[in-house]
């Protein structure tokens, strides 16, 4: 069952970080979205962080996002 809770957490900041128009606050949503998809899956919650936050911070310049 925790493994939903994690899931739902994860649905949820995604769906704010459609809401999030600079590269401080999409970091920040994919930080704490990559960790929770690394504490979810049992990897590396820091590095899932990092690797989320870099992922927001660039997803407009790689025209992902707005």
């Amino acid at each position: 069952m925790q493994i939903w809770t994690k899931l739902a957490g994860l649905a949820v900041v995604t769906l704010l970080g459609g809401c999030l128009n600079n590269d401080l606050g999409r970091a920040g949503v994919g930080a704490a979205g990559g960790a929770v998809i690394a504490d979810a899956t049992g990897g590396n919650v820091l590095a899932g962080a990092a690797i989320g936050g870099a992922a927001g911070a660039l997803c407009d310049d790689a025209g992902v996002c707005n």
